[in-house]
């Protein structure tokens, strides 16, 4: 897919269509989740400090991600390919890999009336642009839908593989990161053909026997690494990195159990149950520290999970602030047991004068209106907030099949507007 966060939010909010836009927080230490193509060509991509990118591009418009929305366009996505091929390989919610039968001994020429056809079932479903890449391997694929990026198909033929993969950086290889890449150019090798040309001795004895030899194969085109289901996520995690470093016990309590919660909430869609807590804390000078623990009976009771983790946080955090917090729910099982009892309250520790207090989420009435949120108004429909303050909040109400809507002006506590499903933008 193409830009997916920032196509799916052009596609619902058609305001934002052929608009730079930027997609993540807003927080001194947020960063771009997404960016659309209008936005990369000043500069702008993905996992960018989200300060750099508005100096680069201070005319786009910065919305807060909606990831139940992506998931919900994904799972369309991967449907229609599921229709197309019996075995498909999800890589991330954006890309996968297919091999389909009818293509087995299929020319250049019919491989292309399929990728068009696929690029418009895709289109079709959901209304985003996709790119396809073909190729007699994996690794041709990937490289060839780069290629054909934005919104476009590329299929590389045999005949043509070499010279398509000579020029490329050593970084195109899958396999090929920071460290090897250093030790490449330390020996000026710096394409994938130079890759190709060299003696796989040298090149294992650079990399090690098992890189070395599959990146030789791979820079020479040769790649037999199936296409086949990705197995059930062995772990289910969730992470929130503050804008200001938290110092108080209590701070961390409450958000370990917003981040429990939020894993909580993927762990019971899974349909499994988790045996093990994870809980990382990274400090203000960056050193992570994990604390983890195991039971002996799968749960998926969000306040034993959480009870747990909170007590980790406990022996994790550092002197000084933490900056980031992460929890994972691992040794996942299906079919899990109820729960026999409540768990057990466990007594807040501070580590400032502040006082105790529970660690649940303020109701999220109480939050003040933010740009991007979804509303729905009983006269107007599903919209989002445009912008907000002094008591009053803009909104423009559109979905996806609306065009481009109009923006109206509205007390901030006004009865008639409520926070709404991120999904309804897809009506």
């Amino acid at each position: 897919m193409d830009a997916f966060f920032a196509s799916a939010e052009q596609l619902t909010r058609p305001t934002l269509a052929g608009r730079p836009v930027l997609v993540g927080g807003l927080g001194p230490r947020a960063v771009v989740a997404g960016a659309s193509y209008e936005s990369r060509v000043f500069g702008v991509r993905s996992a960018m400090p989200m300060g750099q990118a508005r100096r680069r591009c201070p005319h786009a418009v910065t919305v807060p991600p909606r990831f139940v929305l992506y998931q919900s366009l994904s799972e369309q996505v991967m449907g229609v390919l599921a229709e197309a091929a019996p075995v498909l390989e999800p890589v991330s919610v954006d890309e996968a890999y297919l091999e389909p039968p009818a293509l087995a001994g299929a020319d250049a020429a019919e491989v292309e009336r399929f990728a068009v056809d696929l690029r418009a079932a895709v289109r079709a479903a959901t209304g985003l642009p996709a790119s396809v890449g073909a190729g007699s391997g994996k690794q041709l694929a990937k490289i060839a839908s780069e290629l054909a990026k934005p919104d476009g198909l590329r299929v590389v033929t045999p005949a043509e593989q070499e010279a398509v993969l000579a020029p490329l950086p050593v970084r195109a290889l899958s396999g090929v990161g920071p460290v090897a890449e250093t030790g490449l150019h330390r020996l000026g090798i710096r394409t994938v053909g130079a890759i190709a040309a060299m003696d796989l001795r040298e090149l294992t004895g650079l990399l090690g026997t098992a890189v070395g030899t599959e990146l030789h194969r791979l820079a020479r085109g040769v790649d037999e690494r199936p296409v086949a289901p990705r197995g059930a996520a062995k772990q289910i995690s969730a992470e929130t990195t503050f804008d200001a470093d938290l110092t108080a016990m209590r701070a961390v309590h409450e958000a370990v159990a917003r981040i429990t919660g939020a894993a909580h909430r993927r762990l019971v869609a899974s349909g499994r149950a988790a045996r093990t807590v994870t809980v990382k804390v990274r400090s203000a000078d960056f050193t992570t520290h994990t604390r983890s623990e195991t039971s002996a009976v799968a749960s998926t009771d969000l306040g034993a999970l959480t009870a747990v983790a909170q007590r980790l946080a406990r022996t994790a955090v550092p002197e000084g602030g933490v900056r980031l917090i992460g929890v994972s729910l691992a040794g996942l099982g299906d079919d899990p047991p109820p729960a026999l009892f409540e768990p057990p309250r466990e007594p807040d520790l501070v580590l400032d004068a502040e006082p105790e207090s529970t660690a649940q989420e303020e109701p999220d009435v109480a939050r003040p209106w933010r740009p991007g949120d979804d509303v729905r108004h009983d006269e107007h429909g599903h919209g989002w907030v445009q912008g907000a303050g002094h008591g009053r909040v803009t909104v423009r109400f559109e979905t996806r099949t609306t065009g481009p809507g109009r923006a109206r002006t509205f007390p901030a506590d006004d009865p008639a507007l409520v926070r709404a499903d991120p999904l309804g933008s897809l009506a």
